[in-house]
């Protein structure tokens, strides 16, 4: 059943829930509460993408500290629904 499931960013945003929208956010950003707002976005023309942009309720503990041990957590790229990099700029 899981796998017949159409990806989250692949649906319509106006036939998903705000609790479905929790949960991707949750599984994907291992955080405890909720997003604070979503964007969910599809873009036409000569580049054909579709986006779920989350922005979390509160900044990392770490945010402001560098170094080689800090954890970065980037925009994911999915093509064909296939995970391409975690480190999309």
């Amino acid at each position: 059943h899981l796998n017949n499931m159409k990806p989250i960013w692949m649906r319509k945003p106006d036939d998903i829930t705000q609790d479905e929208y929790a949960a991707f956010y949750k599984s994907i950003s291992n955080d405890w509460e909720e997003h604070a707002a979503v964007k969910h976005f599809s873009v036409e023309g000569q580049l054909e993408f579709r986006a779920v942009l989350f922005c979390p309720k509160r900044a990392p503990f770490d945010m402001f500290e560098g170094g080689a041990k800090k954890k970065h957590n980037h925009i994911k790229l999915y093509v064909r629904r296939v995970f391409i990099q975690d480190n999309c700029e």
